[in-house]
């Protein structure tokens, strides 16, 4: 971690028989950022996200974790209420088997400052 952000990895084994492991589904991910583009989580940042995660089945949600609101990171009224403004610390949890991708995605797009 270098202060900024954090990735936290939560993964479970299931026994299948006689000594076979598998991962097991859902897999729970959560990682901390720091909004850094000039207007925060505005109209456009909230769609481009919601849009994006729209694209995996997990679970996404985004806790603003100066103010304590959690949103659907699938519902752009609930990211805008968010109320995440230039320098807002925020937490993104997803829950589901295609979780790796979306965080990679999401990740990219928050670290990017959503193109702005």
């Amino acid at each position: 971690m270098n202060g900024k952000t954090g990735v936290y990895y939560y993964t479970s084994l299931i026994v299948f028989g006689k000594g076979r492991t598998k991962d097991m589904d859902p897999k729970n991910l959560a990682k901390d950022f720091v909004v850094s583009n000039p207007l925060g989580i505005h109209a456009r940042p909230a769609s481009v996200f919601v849009q994006a995660a729209a694209d995996f089945e997990s679970e996404i949600s985004v806790t603003n974790l100066d103010s304590g609101n959690v949103a659907d990171g699938k519902s752009v009224m609930s990211m805008l209420m968010l109320s995440a403004p230039k320098g807002t610390r925020l937490r993104v949890e997803i829950s589901g088997r295609d979780a790796d991708k979306a965080m990679d995605v999401l990740s990219a797009l928050i670290e990017g400052g959503f193109d702005e």
